[in-house]
């Protein structure tokens, strides 16, 4: 069984009201049971996380050395800015899957580099909530 990680940044916790022209009216709940759902189809047990704090999601990262077959990151703004996740990322030696909800290229410009990109497997952008899905059927096809 494919034992995976998924880490949704700042602000996720508000999907469902915030700025549902952008990003929808799902919440992060529905989108951990659609994940759940997959999961359970498809011999994968799932670790959904989410916290608002960097330093969560870098201590989360870095328990992903042990005990985990790949991990699906959404890190909401500290995609732009965190040079600590993109330096935890690069201790993993398993694969990443970056999630955008939305496409970061099509909206304001400082959102249009990422520091994760270049320790994903693939980077799933613009897809919508079915995103996280799409990344758990990668991760079964690669693991």
């Amino acid at each position: 069984m494919q034992k995976i990680l998924i880490l949704t940044g700042p602000n996720l916790n508000l999907l469902g009201t915030r700025e549902p022209e952008i990003y929808g009216t799902i919440t992060l709940q529905d989108i951990e049971k659609m994940c759940v759902e997959y999961a359970v189809k498809n011999n994968q047990e799932i670790d959904f996380r989410q916290s608002n704090h960097e330093g969560f999601l870098i201590d989360w990262i870095q328990e992903a050395l042990k005990g985990f077959d790949g991990l699906v990151i959404n890190a909401a703004a500290y995609t732009h800015t965190s040079i600590a996740i993109h330096d935890a990322l690069k201790m993993l030696d398993i694969p990443i899957i970056e999630v955008h909800i939305s496409d970061p290229e099509t909206r304001e410009e400082f959102r249009h580099h990422s520091f994760i990109t270049p320790l994903a497997k693939s980077v799933i952008k613009g897809h919508g909530a079915k995103g996280y899905v799409e990344a758990l059927e990668l991760l079964h096809k690669i693991v």
